[in-house]
C-alpha cells in the first residue's frame, strides 16, 4: 500500500474525557500537527482519547470521565478511508460506521491500525534488543544477520588473538641477541677431535720420514769413512753407496715437498666449540621467532581480509532488505542509526526512527501519536515536520508550548478560542459504495 493510500485521521471530537470538555480538531493529512497548551490543560488528554477511539479498551484511561462531568465521556474520529469512530453512552460502546452504512466493531480498526503508532513510548522505552527485533521483523533478516554477525565477531576475535601472539614473537625475535660471526650450523667436537687426530697422525708419519732420513745421512757418513778404510771392499760398499745415494735422493726430495699443517683452528674450535653452539643455537632460535612472527603476521591479515569480506555481505545483506529509514542498521543485536545506538542518539533522531519503524510495521497505518514533542528545538521541529510531509505520514503531537509552531491550542480542556463545545455531526445521509 502506498503512502497515499495509508489512512489517516481527518477529523476528531471528543467531549468529557480526562481533562477534556469539549476539543474538535482537524489535523493535517499529512506533515505536523502540533498541540500546544501550558501543563495540565489537556494537551495529552487528546493523544490518549484518540487512541481509546482507535485501540479499544486496552487504551481506555483509568479515569476515563473528566472529573466534576454531567454526561459520560463521548468521542467521534473521521477516518481517509470513509470509516467513522464513535464511542458514547454510559459504557463508551464502539461504533464503526463504513462509507456504505455499515457498521462494525473493533476488528475492523485491528486491520490498520498499528498499537505502537498509538502507544509511540511503548516502543521508545524498549530495550534496544527489542527495537532491534522489531527492526528484523520488518526487513525479514534477522536469522541471517544475527549468523552474519556472529561469523564477524568470531574472525574478528580470532585476528585479535592471531595478531596478539604475532606481536609477541616480533618483539620476543627482536629482543633475543644474535651473532654474525658465528656459523650457519651446530659444530660437532667429535668431528674436529676426528680431524686433529688426521692431522697428527699425517705430522707424525712426516717425522717418522724425517728420520729415516737422518738416519740415511748417519749411514752415508760411516760408509763413506769405511770407503777410505776398507779399500778391499770398495766394490761392494760402492755399490751399496750407490744405492743408498738413489734412495736419499729420492727421500731429500720428498722430504722439500711436504709441508706441517697447523692444529691450531681445531685447537681453537675445540676450546670454543660450546660457545659457538650457544651462538649458532641462538641465531637459530632467532630465525624461528621471526618465522613464526611473520606466519602469524600473515595470518592476521588473511583474517582481516575474511572480515573485511564478512562485512561486504552483511551490508548487502542490509542493502538488499527494505529498510524502514537510511542509515538504520543492527549491530550486535542492538538497533543503530548513522552509527549510533539508540543512546547516543539525539532525541528527535529517536522519534525519527521510532516514527520510521512503526509505519513500516504496519504501511496500512499512516498517523502516529507523539507526545511531549518539547524536546525538540524550533529547528528540529521543522525538518522533522518536512520529513513527515516527505514520506507521506501524519503525525500528531503534543509540545508545552503556545508558540507559532502549534496549531492548536488547548487551554482548560478546550481549544483556545472555542467558548463552547463544537460537534461535527455524524452524517445522516445514505454512503453510495465507491463516492467518498
Amino acid at each position: 500500500m502506498s503512502v497515499h493510500q495509508a489512512v489517516k485521521i481527518t477529523a476528531f471530537e471528543a467531549e468529557n474525557v480526562k481533562r477534556i470538555k469539549a476539543v474538535q480538531i482537524a489535523p493535517s493529512v499529512t506533515g505536523l500537527t502540533v498541540i500546544g497548551g501550558d501543563n495540565n490543560q489537556g494537551k495529552t488528554s487528546v493523544l490518549d482519547a484518540i487512541a481509546w477511539a482507535l485501540g479499544g479498551d486496552r487504551y481506555r484511561p483509568a479515569s476515563a470521565q473528566r472529573d466534576g462531568a454531567m454526561t459520560p465521556p463521548r468521542l467521534h474520529l473521521r477516518l481517509s478511508n470513509g470509516l467513522v469512530v464513535e464511542r458514547k453512552g454510559k459504557n463508551s460502546s464502539l461504533t464503526v460506521t463504513d462509507p456504505t452504512g455499515r457498521r462494525g466493531g473493533q476488528q475492523i480498526l485491528n486491520a490498520f491500525v498499528e498499537q505502537l503508532a498509538l502507544d509511540l513510548p511503548k516502543f521508545l522505552q524498549a530495550g534496544d534488543k527489542e527495537k532491534a527485533d522489531t527492526l528484523l521483523k520488518i526487513i525479514g533478516v534477522g536469522d541471517q544477520l544475527l549468523q552474519a554477525d556472529r561469523a564477524i565477531k568470531s574472525l574478528y576475535d580470532k585476528r585479535t588473538a592471531i595478531g596478539q601472539i604475532a606481536d609477541q614473537k616480533k618483539k620476543y625475535a627482536d629482543e633475543m641477541q644474535s651473532y654474525p660471526d658465528a656459523p650457519a650450523e651446530l659444530v660437532s667436537p667429535t668431528e674436529l677431535i676426528l680431524r686433529q687426530q688426521e692431522i697428527l697422525a699425517r705430522n707424525g708419519e712426516n717425522q717418522r720420514k724425517r728420520m729415516q732420513t737422518e738416519q740415511l745421512e748417519q749411514r752415508h757418513r760411516a760408509l763413506g769413512e769405511r770407503l777410505t778404510r776398507l779399500e778391499e771392499e770398495l766394490q761392494n760398499v760402492r755399490a751399496e753407496y750407490l744405492q743408498v745415494s738413489e734412495e736419499l735422493t729420492t727421500s731429500r726430495k720428498t722430504v722439500q715437498q711436504l709441508q706441517d699443517e697447523s692444529t691450531a683452528e681445531l685447537e681453537n674450535s675445540l676450546r670454543n666449540v660450546e660457545e659457538i653452539n650457544r651462538k649458532v643455537r641462538t641465531n637459530l632460535d632467532k630465525d624461528k621467532a621471526e618465522e613464526d612472527a611473520l606466519e602469524y603476521a600473515a595470518e592476521y591479515a588473511e583474517l582481516t581480509a575474511q572480515i573485511t569480506q564478512a562485512r561486504r555481505d552483511r551490508l548487502a545483506l542490509l542493502q538488499g532488505a527494505q529498510l524502514p529509514l537510511p542509515g538504520l542498521d543492527v549491530r550486535d543485536g542492538r538497533l543503530t542509526y548513522h552509527d549510533k545506538y539508540w543512546s547516543d542518539m539525539s532525541g528527535s533522531d529517536q522519534l525519527r526512527v521510532a516514527t520510521a519503524i512503526v509505519r513500516q510495521l504496519n504501511p496500512q497505518c499512516g498517523f502516529v501519536l507523539l507526545d511531549k514533542l518539547e524536546q525538540m528545538d524550533m529547528r528540529t521541529l521543522q525538518e522533522f515536520a518536512a520529513w513527515l510531509e516527505q514520506e507521506g505520514l501524519q503525525a500528531i503531537a503534543t509540545r508545552v508550548s503556545v508558540g507559532d509552531e502549534c496549531q492548536i491550542i488547548i487551554e482548560d480542556g478546550r481549544v483556545a478560542g472555542a467558548d463552547a463545545p463544537e460537534t461535527v455531526p455524524v452524517p445522516q445521509k445514505k454512503w453510495t459504495k465507491g463516492a467518498f
